[in-house]
């Protein structure tokens, strides 16, 4: 039998359009041909006449690819060769439509709960096929047509001719022409709950088609532009909250995937739609609690093993074992916040009991060779890996003495059931098995009680961890990936991640995070990228800096010295790029022990300047120096010696030196100070072009390599942080690929306000009040007394001094106002729910912190203090939050 492709494209000279078509061979690619530029045709013999295929239009030029079509919902042509010899259809070049969100599955499947359907055969000769995407549709809404026709029910509402959702939002019915009164179509879309007593009608003109000539055995098809009707925007409450916080009766000292089930509950019972958790990766390097920090994974693929619910497992058949167990697990869940080393020693315990009991006959069942199937290209090595690790004591891949990258030769023995190699790995298959099945029955339960499960993808993974030891090609480990200085922290933030080899990546087209995304989608239908901001540039630190100040973003376009002194600054190479370090410099830093640090660490440089000693002149050196001090005085001297090594106005490019790179919030140092006036005036010309202007058009050229394969890979709803330094570029971005930006009154994105207006928020946005990273709005609000008090009388309008602490009644004023902002999705910590309730809350509002990002080596250690039981039984509370997201219009 034959298809017929048709597409109208207005293309450029030298441009071809191509349909390709998904096959179980691999894609097909069939060049269309046009006679006028615009109005694009192709024929197609099909072999396998009785299949549904997808297929997607792109555009190529001189053989290569440069612009497709939006592909999260491609096209779908169902053919069978009973109902026609010859299909013809008439499609659209789809774009990503403005309403992107409502397809994905956080929308289709857990919200309006829309699953495609197998449609039914159409028994006429000549066929007419009307194909509509009509994403608005909600939960038990269905799509029909009616029409002038007799076939489609002389505007009779009793006789809606239903459609059927062959494919996401995507609705298709087949009208047998034999019985059409001509050739003239006259016709509009409906929408109907079953019982067709609810009908909402299209908003537009009639729809017209006008038909060819048709033979038997044709069929002949038209995609049609959107329905549209007159609906409301849906806007969504919801939670953020760290698995490892959640607190059950039955938990084992850290929230578990029991525990989310729970809590899952407990949000959809107050009428909200979203639970947003931090990473659940893997993160085990030192078995110690220093592994408690959830955004450094060892493997972007493998979930942590504290988070298995022993409840779910096989009970232990050994009565004192099981006994002895039951006594632990109680005496962890006593502690007010989670004791790392104890929690993971009990747990992998545990689960090697389990595993020496059950684990044999769990990993012969159907449902354990399945999972192996799917997650075998990153599981085989993550257990070579882990097991390794254990073996030699340590997570660096450098020390051992062997098996420093891994080896793809050995994947076939340690598949291999019966070999000795599978025998050393398989405790760590086992474990993952377990903790997959767990957490997609934890994502399945929110999908059925209309909740969406919202992930977190770190920006960067640990530099000993398994994705670096598997593909080192995808990594830069002579660099240290972090942030600029920001209300954070003044020295910028070191995370120690290894950033990426871009270039590598895009070689296969992302390969690496098209699998990590997918993986991720078994789990959750919306995520939040990590700061986004990477995907344009990346805040890159040498590996000799502790702290974040000497970094630069990468990529960017460094400023030669003749573009420096075009600024009107006359360039010092020496001067700018060195250390500046003079007697009045030390006095201000040391005060009495000046003297002391010249004579200690410091060398003369010239009459003026001093220079480090070569055993001190970085910051990793002096690190190094000071590891065993605790006496303050001497860290105080320490942070002095940090200071004084990062007081640059330029750094190198870190690819060319022969380039500079204005150094990060310079203008708060001692070189920038001894500058005359008219040389710094020209040194902020120089930096506010560099930082805010210079590289927008590039870093926006960077992303779009980037982002767009990633947004696509999969049909979860993508939120982004983009807090810190934002330059122009990002917005023009997220807009482009409709990714939900963050939105924080606290911190605004107009440099016009002190405090963002809630009013302004863009619908397509994420609004909260804090994060893990920010002091709860409890800790905020006696933080700053001054900032408080304006907060209090210019955003709140109450007259008067603010009340501290923060009155559990005012905290429902705040939240309140923030449910009530445009933004699609409001999502608050646990810990701001909490504080609408003062019998609740715990009395120390400073032991509700997440974590510090100033400190690296933060202990993430915040475990809720209520039982989600106990929460959930609380009628007052509950009623509290369900009346005021009820008020909302959040529903």
């Amino acid at each position: 039998m034959t298809v017929q492709f048709n597409i109208e494209y207005k293309a450029m000279f030298g441009e071809q359009i191509v349909v390709n078509i998904q096959t179980e061979e691999g894609e097909l690619k069939l060049p269309l041909e046009t006679t006028d530029g615009q109005r694009w045709a192709c024929d197609w013999c099909v072999e396998s006449p009785e299949k549904s295929y997808t297929y997607y239009y792109s555009v190529e030029r001189e053989g290569r690819a440069v612009k497709t079509e939006w592909l999260i919902i491609k096209h779908q042509l169902d053919v069978n060769a009973k109902k026609a010899a010859a299909y013809t259809l008439y499609d659209h070049w789809k774009v990503m439509p403005e309403d992107a969100y409502l397809y994905s599955s956080a929308f289709t499947d857990c919200i309006n709960h829309q699953a495609p359907q197998e449609m039914k055969p159409e028994t006429g000769s000549k066929i007419v096929r009307l194909i509509v995407r009509a994403p608005q549709l909600r939960d038990g809404e269905r799509l029909g047509v009616l029409g002038a026709d007799k076939a489609l029910g002389v505007w009779d509402v009793q006789k809606i001719l239903p459609m059927t959702q062959h494919t996401y939002n995507e609705w298709v019915a087949d009208i047998d022409a034999t019985h059409l009164e001509g050739r003239h179509l006259e016709f509009k879309f409906v929408a109907f709950r079953n019982a067709k007593n609810e009908l909402l009608w299209e908003t537009s003109m009639n729809r017209t088609v006008d038909l060819p000539e048709m033979k038997a055995g044709e069929l002949v098809s038209y995609e049609l532009d959107q329905a549209f009707f007159a609906l409301y925007n849906r806007k969504l409450a919801g939670t953020q909250v760290p698995v490892f916080s959640l607190r059950t009766r039955k938990s084992a000292g850290i929230g578990d995937f029991g525990d989310l089930k729970t809590m899952i509950d407990f949000v959809a019972s107050t009428g909200q739609k979203v639970l947003q958790l931090l990473p659940i990766n893997d993160t085990t390097i030192t078995h110690t609690w220093t592994d408690s920090y959830p955004y450094s994974c060892i493997s972007v693929f493998a979930i942590h093993p504290q988070y298995a619910d022993l409840h779910a497992l096989p009970e232990l058949k050994d009565a004192k074992a099981r006994a002895e167990a039951e006594k632990t697990r109680a005496e962890l869940n006593a502690l007010d916040k989670i004791d790392y080393e104890k929690v993971n020693d009990f747990k992998i315990n545990y689960l090697r009991q389990i595993f020496n009991q059950e684990g044999e006959k769990m990993m012969k069942t159907a449902e354990y060779k399945a999972f192996f199937q799917d997650t075998e290209l990153w599981l085989v090595p993550y257990a070579q890996y882990s097991y390794l690790r254990d073996k030699n004591g340590t997570a660096d891949f450098n020390q051992w003495p062997d098996h420093q990258v891994w080896d793809e030769a050995e994947r076939k023995a340690l598949a291999d059931p019966k070999t000795a190699a599978y025998k050393n790995v398989a405790f760590f298959y086992f474990v993952q098995f377990v903790l997959d099945r767990q957490m997609q029955e934890a994502h399945e339960h929110a999908k059925a009680k209309g909740v969406i499960l919202k992930g977190d993808i770190p920006i960067g993974v640990n530099r000993n961890g398994c994705d670096v030891w598997t593909e080192p090609k995808y990594f830069n480990l002579n660099g240290q990936a972090g942030a600029p200085p920001d209300d954070f922290s003044a020295n910028g933030q070191n995370w120690g991640f290894p950033t990426y080899n871009w270039f590598e990546m895009l070689k296969d087209g992302c390969q690496w995070w098209n699998r990590r995304f997918k993986n991720m989608a078994r789990y959750f239908d919306a995520y939040r990228i990590d700061h986004v901001l990477g995907f344009f540039r990346i805040w890159e630190i040498p590996v000799h800096s502790v702290h974040g100040l000497l970094g630069q973003f990468a990529p960017a376009l460094a400023m030669s010295r003749e573009e420096i002194e075009s600024y009107g600054l006359h360039f010092q190479e020496d001067r700018f790029t060195r250390p500046f370090i003079t007697d009045w410099v030390l006095d201000r830093v040391f005060h009495e022990r000046a003297g002391e640090v010249k004579e200690k660490y410091l060398d003369r440089l010239d009459d003026e300047r001093y220079q480090m000693k070569p055993e001190v002149d970085t910051q990793r050196k002096v690190e190094a120096l000071f590891a065993d001090v605790t006496d303050e005085k001497e860290l105080w001297l320490r942070d002095g010696l940090y200071a004084l090594i990062s007081d640059v106005l330029f750094v190198r490019d870190h690819t060319n030196p022969s380039v500079f790179h204005p150094r990060i919030s310079a203008q708060l140092d001692f070189i920038y100070e001894s500058l005359y006036d008219n040389d710094k005036a020209a040194f902020n010309r120089l930096y506010d072009d560099y930082f805010y202007r210079r590289n927008n058009q590039f870093w926006y050229q960077e992303a779009m390599k980037k982002l767009p394969k990633l947004v696509q890979a999969t049909r979860m709803l993508v939120c982004a942080e983009d807090l810190g330094m934002v330059p122009d570029c990002v917005p023009w971005v997220m807009d482009e690929l409709k990714i939900l930006s963050l939105e924080l009154q606290s911190m605004p994105k107009d440099p016009s306000v002190k405090f963002g207006h809630l009013s302004r928020n863009p619908y397509r946005s994420v609004c909260t009040i804090s994060s893990h990273d920010m002091p709860t709005l409890r800790m905020w609000w006696d933080e700053n007394i001054q900032r408080t008090q304006e907060y209090y009388n210019t955003m709140l309008y109450r007259q008067g001094p603010a009340p501290h602490p923060l009155p559990g009644w005012l905290a429902s004023d705040i939240i309140s106002r923030h449910l009530t902002s445009p933004s699609m999705l409001c999502i608050l910590s646990i810990q701001d729910w909490l504080a609408t309730d003062e019998a609740l809350r715990l009395p120390d509002a400073d032991a509700e912190r997440i974590n510090i990002p100033a400190n690296p080596k933060h202990y993430w250690r915040y475990r809720m203090h209520l039982n989600i039981e106990d929460l959930a039984a609380d009628k007052r509370f509950v009623q509290n939050i369900t009346e005021m997201i009820s008020q909302s219009g959040r529903c």
